[in-house]
């Protein structure tokens, strides 16, 4: 069988990846900090799909750990890489102290950028293998570093697909919405003030994803709703999407 590896996979959109490779046949290799609950999902999806679970407590932002998830690239065959692993902030930029921004731009962009490099040298030498890295629709926007650092990955992905297009490797972004997941809870956002029908269902996105990377697609925004906002960004004036993008923030918008 071939062999998936996901961070985050505990839960919400990491969770309905394992689950979906695992329908899918592919072996998992589960990658979190909680050791006990990777267990726990690895016992899960075994006893629902069949299939074998490895399981792998890393810490990312930890340069050990992180060189032994890469070490993991090399001593086996890895065919689909999902870097899903990431947090939010409850506070604005210059409210948090720069060392857990630094931590969440090594989540967000420098971890994505090695587990990238790690999955795609062996699959350019076999000729086949998919990365998918997790993104945002915030990425289209001018919301906070979150944004910015998503609107990294997105750009990074695209251009990465076309580099190896040719070589049999596929490389995409997945670009959700607001996903019910527990990502917003420990955000300390409240749910309430988003409209119902702006959420989507962690289980929908990635079958919508997973059939995105079947059609060669480098980016993928899963739902009509979140495509129309995109295109949207593309025509209204830069100013007008920084006010819009800002409300909320610290209990005021600002331009």
């Amino acid at each position: 069988m071939a062999t998936a590896l996901i961070t985050g996979p505990a839960t919400g959109i990491g969770r309905a990846f394992a689950d979906k490779l695992a329908l899918q046949g592919y072996d998992l290799v589960l990658v979190s900090r909680d050791e006990a609950k990777l267990k726990e999902v690895a016992t899960d999806i075994t006893r629902l799909h069949g299939v074998e679970c490895e399981v792998l407590a890393a810490d990312l932002t930890d340069a050990v750990d992180l060189a032994r998830v890469e070490e993991r690239f090399r001593t086996g065959p890895i065919e689909v890489l999902v870097n899903n692993a990431g947090f939010g902030q409850k506070k604005p930029f210059w409210a948090n102290p720069v060392d857990v921004e630094e931590k969440q731009l090594d989540l967000l962009v420098r971890v994505v950028l090695r587990l990238t490099h790690a999955a795609v040298l062996p699959m350019i030498e076999r000729g086949s293998g998919a990365v998918i890295n997790v993104s945002s629709v915030a990425g289209f926007l001018q919301r906070n570093v979150y944004s910015a650092h998503k609107a990294w990955v997105t750009n990074f992905s695209a251009g990465l697909a076309l580099e190896l297009h040719a070589k049999g490797v596929a490389v995409m972004a997945l670009c959700p919405g607001f996903v019910h997941t527990e990502f917003h809870e420990r955000m300390g956002m409240d749910k309430s003030l988003i409209p119902s029908f702006m959420w989507l269902d962690a289980t929908d996105l990635v079958d919508a994803a997973w059939k995105d990377l079947m059609r060669g697609k480098a980016i993928s925004i899963p739902s009509r709703r979140y495509k129309l906002i995109v295109a949207g960004t593309r025509f209204i004036p830069r100013a007008l999407i920084a006010r819009v993008s800002t409300v909320g923030l610290d209990g005021r918008r600002r331009a």
